[in-house]
């Protein structure tokens, strides 16, 4: 799956993308149920986007997304959508995270990975859970 081309008209792609992004003042509220529903929401905007998910590990203060992208997508399309909709809808389902400013902070990381790298960078975002 990681190392699926993305076959078009007139293109053939493999682009993948390593996004993190945390909470506002790193606060620790992606935890339990909004862990789940943060789980759900990122790969139905995902899919929504013609992504594919590869890993996603949901910390209580961060999160780590490793995903496929097609070439017509800018990492900064993606965030920005996938934080959007799960920061409304996070905040609509479960008041608590009312009392942030927002539910995420502005800025995010990302970083590309090739055919080479795709299963080292699974691997890494799959030990995050053991670290955290």
């Amino acid at each position: 799956m990681a190392q699926d081309y993305r076959h078009k008209t007139t293109s053939v792609s493999l682009i993948h993308y390593h996004l993190l992004w945390c909470p506002k003042r790193r606060r620790r509220v992606l935890v339990n149920a909004v862990r789940a529903r943060l789980d759900t929401l990122i790969r139905e905007v995902a899919g929504e986007l013609a992504c594919t998910v590869i890993a996603l590990e949901i910390m209580p203060d961060h999160l780590h997304l490793f995903l496929s992208a097609p070439p017509t997508l800018a990492p900064h399309q993606i965030v920005r959508r996938i934080k959007g909709r799960s920061s409304r809808v996070l905040r609509q389902e479960f008041p608590h995270l009312l009392r942030l400013p927002s539910l995420w902070t502005r800025s995010y990381f990302c970083s590309t990975a090739g055919n080479v790298s795709s299963q080292t960078m699974q691997r890494y975002i799959a030990e995050q859970r053991t670290r955290g």
